[in-house]
């Protein structure tokens, strides 16, 4: 039994560090990369997971001082913002409308509704440029503030009608009965219950504006106002010159707080991706 018990430890433990590895090697890639003096990055006799040379902050002062990067990070979270509140507004109602519909009008409907999200963004940019011109928002942040919304509002429906499927109607009948109108049931009742697939719309619809390309390099041209995923990489990629110490650097300052926040809310977010599903 004894040595049952401690193969299986080691097992589960050998698992972990293997994921572990896995996972991080990533972010210590980008984090080595980013103080590695040039002449020690690009001498194919040195050890590529090393400091061979002494650490430079040389990449961080390219990024920092000749770039607009904190501009971009700005321009991002300001964009990721109001289109996270945007795709609240419209998602959590129409969700917890088409859920509460009676036969398979919402079913069908929701399914409707996510098939827009699955139709590719090469598609979609050039008769929404005509849409961003004809209101006048070229090279602006609002014009991606307008087209985001247009795939966030659709995943975010359908996902958030398998959450509000999964809440008894029995409970707001009795929110009912005690007075509350239809309205204040879902406001004091449904949407608290609710919040573990509202932080996964809110995680989904943020990393998507930080990650999103296509849209962003179509619609902006000045560099004041892109987005730090299309800067980073117009002006750090230099015809066939690479500045992977500034990229590696701008990479890891911009993922390092989202993967701290999707391991925080870990736990949330599964369960957001996951109740439901067996109904």
């Amino acid at each position: 039994m004894r040595r049952g018990r401690a193969l299986r430890t080691i097992v589960i433990w050998c698992v972990r560090v293997f994921f572990v590895v896995i996972l991080a090697f990533p972010f210590y890639w980008m984090l080595i990369t980013t103080f590695k003096r040039s002449t020690d990055l690009y001498n194919l006799k040195n050890n590529p997971f090393l400091f061979n040379e002494p650490p430079t902050l040389e990449h961080l002062r390219l990024l920092f001082q000749e770039t607009l990067f904190l501009r971009w990070i700005g321009n991002t979270a300001f964009a990721g913002a109001v289109v996270v509140l945007i795709t609240l507004v419209l998602a959590v109602p129409a969700a917890y409308a088409l859920a509460r519909l009676t036969g398979k009008w919402g079913e069908q409907l929701g399914i409707g509704i996510f098939l827009t999200y699955l139709v590719p963004p090469t598609l979609l940019f050039i008769p929404l440029s005509k849409v961003v011109a004809t209101l006048g928002l070229q090279d602006s942040l609002w014009s991606i503030i307008l087209v985001y919304p247009s795939f966030t509002i659709p995943f975010s429906t359908w996902l958030l009608m398998g959450f509000f499927k999964s809440i008894p109607r029995d409970l707001e009948d009795a929110a009912l009965v005690d007075g509350l109108t239809r309205w204040g049931a879902f406001v004091k009742l449904v949407i608290p219950m609710s919040t573990s697939g509202i932080l996964t719309v809110v995680i989904f619809a943020f990393t998507l504006v930080t990650q999103e390309f296509v849209y962003a390099l179509t619609f902006i041209s000045t560099a004041a106002h892109q987005t730090v995923g299309v800067g980073v990489a117009t002006f750090l990629v230099r015809g066939d010159v690479f500045y992977w110490g500034s990229l590696m650097a701008g990479c890891v300052i911009t993922s390092v707080p989202i993967g701290i926040l999707y391991n925080i809310f870990l736990d949330r977010f599964i369960e957001g991706f996951t109740v439901g599903a067996v109904k």
